[in-house]
């Protein structure tokens, strides 16, 4: 009888691991957040592969960033599938390890001569920014140059063309696939040839949700398991990255 229970209680613990369910969340950020079921984006494959590995499934919905990072810091949602690391994030969200980078490039008018040499060639410039994102504290902080908000890069673009704006800036592979994606003209924009920033893409949970550590532990190393056995390289194919 006691090994009946025993087999019995283990087959429950086995169903009930395998039944859990990650809630993630972002905003579409083209190619790595898609709203295309077939191609749901980069990092909703790589975050639902990864959590697959360790028995998760993944719970993904789409919603404006500014909610969505709000809801996963006051834990109502387990995480957000991409954020780029700021230092007064960490107060509030527990950051996986990195999964892929990001290159951040101003976007400027074309013809425009102005390249980026550091935050004091920023200067004068009125910069338009997202809301909320995590651009890095040296450039949220600095106060030489003007940031505009707005909630989205089309936003932020169709006020750089109609000149309210000097400059915005996002990951120049986002840029172009949000941009063409809208029925822009990508020769209307330039991007520079030197970046903000290089930012390192993680996983993120709500310091608020009591499950935090254990998502991030697993996410961290279904991400081991799914670059080992090849899936890792196999999604960043199909979205033509390598």
């Amino acid at each position: 009888m006691k090994t009946l229970l025993l087999a019995v209680t283990a087959l429950l613990l086995s169903i009930t691991a395998h039944s859990a369910t990650i809630t993630a969340t972002q905003d579409p950020w083209p190619p790595f957040v898609q709203q295309d079921h077939m191609n749901p984006g980069i990092s909703v494959e790589i975050v639902t592969q990864a959590f697959k590995t360790q028995g998760y499934d993944v719970d993904f919905k789409i919603m404006p960033w500014t909610r969505a990072l709000n809801d996963v810091k006051e834990g109502r949602v387990d995480v957000l599938v991409a954020t780029w690391f700021t230092q007064e994030r960490t107060s509030y969200l527990n950051y996986s390890q990195p999964y892929l980078e990001n290159s951040l490039k101003f976007i400027k008018r074309k013809g425009d001569s102005f390249d980026y040499q550091g935050i004091s060639s920023l200067t004068g410039k009125n910069v338009g920014i997202v809301r909320n994102y995590g651009y890095g504290d040296e450039f949220l902080n600095a106060t030489n140059f003007n940031k505009p908000e707005a909630n989205d890069l089309l936003t932020n673009a169709k006020k750089l063309l109609a000149n309210r704006i000097d400059l915005t800036l996002e990951d120049e592979l986002v840029a172009k696939s949000t941009l063409s994606g809208a029925g822009m003209n990508l020769d209307d924009f330039e991007f520079t040839q030197n970046a903000l920033s290089i930012n390192p893409l993680h996983v993120t949970s709500g310091v608020a949700n009591a499950r935090n550590g254990e998502i991030i532990a697993a996410f961290n190393k279904g991400l081991a398991e799914i670059k080992a056995n090849g899936t890792f390289d196999n999604i960043l194919r199909k979205y033509g990255i390598k």
